[in-house]
């Protein structure tokens, strides 16, 4: 039934993708970029949203293929096996020690889920960003950041899991409550070491030097009461040609990242009008919203996972006759939940599409609207982004709504603001 599920979404997904192509083909430039972008413009974002896309379709061919084999193949219970005869071969440890041979067992499967991983993003990095002017890495910082990428996630998953297995085994019947309140704890955590600990060992953050858009970003940030603490620019370019701002931080302890990237090719205002419309998500309380539902979704599937944990008809249909371990079953228990987690992700980014129209409303009544525009125009360019966008490729792979899409809502809510301030 699994493979079945696999070979459907498949088949859903390449329709898509196909839509998404043939939109990518044409050469008509919208009617609503007319006067922004430039036909040359317009068909170099097209050449790369087609050749994104030639991609896209391949690492899913590839991808159900893998996944099926895994299935079918019964590959997981052979590297359980593996993972077990290494530990007892190594520690000398026997198969009563699920915690050590599981941490084992999750090292292989994801190591080598990097290894099959690395030809895709190779390939993506060094032919089709190079193609189209974006990658600024050398093979070597490549190469460097995959093993520093890999070293650090062992160095947070590894506790992680042997936490969350000790809570699924020690819970007792309402385990999933304490493995929730385990897992809130540890993304809090990571909240505040990825962007101060695990960011700076890939990149370089500077604070803005003083001057006219510091200025003017202190001052859009106590116009709206935002808790600014600092300002840096991070070194994006070394990498990447694509730009882009966010800001992070706890309570009254907030900070702004800009791409030095974004600086390049913005103007102070464009730049201020961006990070206005961020300042709009946190004003909603965006950002909150969309974790808390991520969690709300993470408490309902080890809800679920507690009603199945102790079926061994679930471990002996994947192959594992002899043997019940507790993450493999929650592994297991993810390819059952997969068609539901592709709901719940619909909503997320329905949702989150919905928050950026909102941010954009705050930027403009905050008098963005121009700046707003021209700033995303010109993200645009820089980006390539995409154009011409196909509506049902967009509302179910695209967390935030099309340039386009985007262009209009601010138009509306200009004429909005426009008629208030007349009635006033």
């Amino acid at each position: 039934m699994l493979t079945v599920h696999l070979f459907i979404e498949f088949i859903h997904g390449a329709h898509r993708r196909y839509r998404h192509y043939r939109n990518l083909c044409s050469k008509v430039l919208p009617t609503a970029l007319k006067g922004y972008v430039s036909e040359e413009q317009f068909r170099k974002a097209q050449a790369y949203g087609r050749d994104k896309t030639r991609y896209s379709f391949s690492k899913a061919t590839f991808s159900l293929v893998q996944e099926s084999l895994w299935l079918t193949c019964d590959v997981l219970p052979w590297l359980w096996g593996v993972s077990g005869r290494i530990m007892f071969r190594f520690l000398g440890l026997d198969s009563k020690h699920e915690i050590v041979q599981s941490l084992i067992f999750f090292q292989f499967k994801s190591c080598a889920e990097a290894l099959i991983e690395l030809p895709f993003d190779f390939y993506e990095i060094f032919v089709i960003e190079e193609r189209h002017g974006f990658n600024k890495q050398s093979w070597k910082l490549f190469i460097s950041d995959f093993v520093v990428k890999t070293l650090v996630q062992a160095v947070f998953e590894m506790p992680f899991y042997a936490g969350l297995i000790k809570v699924f085994k020690t819970g007792g019947p309402n385990f999933y409550i304490y493995a929730w309140l385990f897992v809130v704890a540890f993304q809090l955590l990571m909240t505040t070491v990825y962007p101060t600990v695990i960011m700076p060992l890939f990149n370089t953050f500077t604070p803005l030097p003083k001057g006219e858009l510091n200025s003017m970003i202190e001052a859009l940030a106590n116009s709206v009461q935002f808790p600014l603490q600092k300002l840096f620019v991070v070194d994006g370019s070394k990498r990447s040609g694509h730009s882009n701002a966010y800001f992070y931080g706890f309570f009254k302890n907030k900070r702004i990242v800009l791409f030095d990237t974004l600086l390049d090719h913005s103007s102070n205002h464009e730049t201020c009008a961006v990070l206005a419309h961020e300042l709009g998500h946190w004003n909603y309380n965006h950002s909150f919203n969309l974790l808390a539902g991520s969690l709300f979704e993470i408490f309902i599937a080890f809800f679920l996972f507690s009603r199945i944990i102790s079926n061994k008809d679930l471990f002996t249909s994947f192959g594992f006759s002899h043997s019940t371990p507790t993450l493999v079953g929650y592994i297991l228990f993810e390819f059952l939940y997969a068609p539901v987690s592709k709901i719940t992700g619909f909503i997320r980014n329905t949702v989150a599409r919905q928050y950026e129209f909102l941010a954009d409303a705050f930027a403009c009544d905050l008098g963005y609207a121009s700046s707003l525009s021209s700033g995303l125009i010109k993200l645009q360019l820089k980006n390539l982004g995409n154009m011409n966008p196909d509506w049902l490729y967009s509302v179910y792979h695209r967390n935030h709504p099309e340039l386009v899409e985007r262009l209009n809502a601010i138009k509306q809510r200009v004429t909005i603001l426009s008629k208030t301030n007349k009635t006033d």
